[in-house]
C-alpha cells in the first residue's frame, strides 16, 4: 500500500493503453463484419459461426506458449511481433479465396492476439498497486471497449465507401502497425520496473513456467473460479459472434449491422470506469454478477424474439442492453487473475487464467455453430441464456472464497 501514491496512470497511458487502443480498433474494426465475409464467400450460417470461432480457437492455443514468449523476449518484443504476425494473417484473409481460407487467417490472427494481450495484462499486474488495480485494469479493458466502438463505425464507413466487406481487414493492419510503431518508439514503463527488482534472474526463471505446470499447480482454483472464468469468456464471445449472425438471420444490411454493433459498444466503452470504481470500492462481486446476469437475459430474450414482427427492434436493444451488462464487468476476469496470481511472478498463473477464460470464449461460437446447424439460432442464443445464469451462481460462491477484495 505505500507504493500507492507513487502511482499516476499517465505512466501508463501512452506506453501500455495506446497501443492497445490502436490494436482493439482494429480488432473491433474487423469482429462484426468476420461472418459477414464469410457468407460472401459462400459459406452457410453455422459455417459463418464457425469461421468466426476461429479466433477465438487461436487465442486459446495461443495462451499455450504466450506466458512463456513473454517470458523469455519482453513484453515490448512480444507484443511488437504480435502485432506483426497479425499483419500476416490479415493480408491473408483480404487474398482469402474461399471460406476456409478465411478460416485459418483469422486462426493465425487469434494466435497473435493472446500473445499481445497477456503481455500488457502480466505488465499491469505488477506495475499498478494494489489499491488501483481494479480501475487500471478496468481502463485496459474500457480500452479494448473504446476499439470495439471506434472499429465498427470505421468498418461501416470504409464497407459504405469501397463497397467490399473484406476492404476492413485494412483497417486492423493499419492499427497492427500503429501498435508496433509506437512500442517501437515510446519509453516502455517495464524498464523501470525490472530497473526496480534487486532479483531479476530468479523472476525470469520462475516465469518461464510452461502453462500445463502452472495449471496443475492452481489446479484447485481453476477449477471452481476458473469454471466461471469460461462462463464469463463464453458469453463474451457469444455476444460478440452471435450478434452479427443475428442481423444475418433477421436481413439486417451489412452497413447497418456494423453501425448498430458500433452504437452498442459506445455503451460498453461509456462504463469501463463505473466497473472499475465498483470493484476497487465494494468488491468485485458486484461488478461480477450483474454483469453475467444481464449477458444472460439479454441472450434469452434474443431468443424469444427472432421470429416477432419486431424483431430488429429486439435486436438493437439486446444489443444495447448487453453491452451495458458487459460494461458493469468491464476489466473483471483481468482483476480476478490478478488477485490470485503472484504479483512479482505473475505470468504463469495469468497464462493459466487466460486459458480458462479462452476455453469459454472458443467454445461458445462453436457451441454456437452447431446448435444453429442442430436446431436454429434461436436455440443456440438460449442455450447460451442459461449457460450464463449458472455462471452468475458460480461466481457467487467462489469469489468471495477465492478473491481478497471480493466485497
Amino acid at each position: 500500500m505505500a507504493a500507492a501514491p507513487e502511482f499516476r496512470f499517465r505512466a501508463i497511458a501512452l506506453p501500455a493503453l495506446l497501443p492497445t487502443l490502436l490494436f482493439s480498433i482494429g480488432e473491433g474494426a474487423i469482429l462484426p463484419i468476420i461472418p459477414l465475409v464469410a457468407t460472401n464467400l459462400g459459406a452457410g450460417l453455422a459455417l459463418a459461426g464457425l469461421i468466426a470461432a476461429m479466433v477465438m480457437l487461436g487465442e486459446l492455443v495461443g495462451d499455450i506458449p504466450s506466458g512463456w514468449v513473454v517470458a523469455r523476449i519482453g513484453e515490448r518484443r512480444a507484443m511488437i511481433y504480435a502485432a506483426l504476425i497479425s499483419v500476416l494473417g490479415l493480408i491473408a484473409a483480404i487474398l482469402a479465396p474461399a471460406p476456409w481460407a478465411l478460416g485459418i487467417a483469422m486462426f493465425l490472427v487469434g494466435l497473435s492476439t493472446a500473445v499481445f494481450a497477456l503481455a500488457r495484462h502480466a505488465f499491469m499486474t505488477s506495475f499498478v498497486p494494489v489499491a488501483y488495480r481494479a480501475r487500471a485494469l478496468s481502463t485496459l479493458g474500457g480500452t479494448f471497449r473504446l476499439g470495439f466502438f471506434i472499429g465498427p463505425l470505421i468498418s461501416a464507413a470504409v464497407i459504405h465507401l469501397t463497397g467490399t466487406t473484406q476492404s476492413v481487414f485494412l483497417v486492423f493492419i493499419v492499427g497492427c502497425l500503429g501498435a508496433a510503431g509506437l512500442l517501437l518508439v515510446l519509453r516502455d514503463p517495464t524498464d523501470a520496473l525490472v530497473a526496480r527488482r534487486t532479483a531479476g534472474e530468479a523472476v525470469v526463471e520462475q516465469e518461464s513456467v510452461g502453462l500445463f505446470r502452472s495449471i496443475w499447480a492452481s489446479r484447485q482454483v481453476l477449477a471452481r473460479m476458473g469454471a466461471g472464468a469460461a462462463l464469463v469468456g463464453a458469453l463474451r464471445a457469444s455476444r460478440q459472434v452471435i450478434l452479427p449472425l443475428w442481423a444475418v438471420s433477421i436481413g439486417v444490411a451489412d452497413t447497418q449491422t456494423a453501425l448498430i454493433i458500433g452504437l452498442a459498444g459506445a455503451v460498453d466503452f461509456a462504463l469501463f470506469y463505473a466497473s472499475g470504481q465498483i470493484m476497487d470500492r465494494f468488491g468485485r462481486l458486484w461488478s461480477a454478477v450483474p454483469s453475467m446476469l444481464g449477458l444472460a437475459a439479454g441472450h434469452i430474450a434474443l431468443a424469444l424474439t427472432h421470429d416477432a414482427s419486431t424483431a430488429v427492434g429486439w435486436f438493437i436493444a439486446a444489443a444495447l442492453f448487453m453491452s451495458v451488462a458487459n460494461g458493469l464487468g468491464s476489466g473483471i476476469l483481468m482483476t480476478l487473475g490478478a488477485d490470485l496470481a503472484d504479483q512479482r511472478n505473475p505470468a504463469p498463473f495469468l497464462g493459466a487464467w487466460r486459458f480458462t477464460g479462452d476455453v469459454g470464449s472458443a467454445a461458445a461460437p462453436l457451441a454456437i455453430s452447431a446448435a444453429t446447424a442442430a436446431v436454429s439460432i434461436a436455440f443456440a442464443s438460449g442455450v447460451m441464456g442459461v449457460l450464463g445464469l449458472i455462471g452468475a451462481g458460480i461466481l457467487l460462491r467462489y469469489v468471495p472464497r477465492y478473491s481478497p477484495r471480493a466485497r
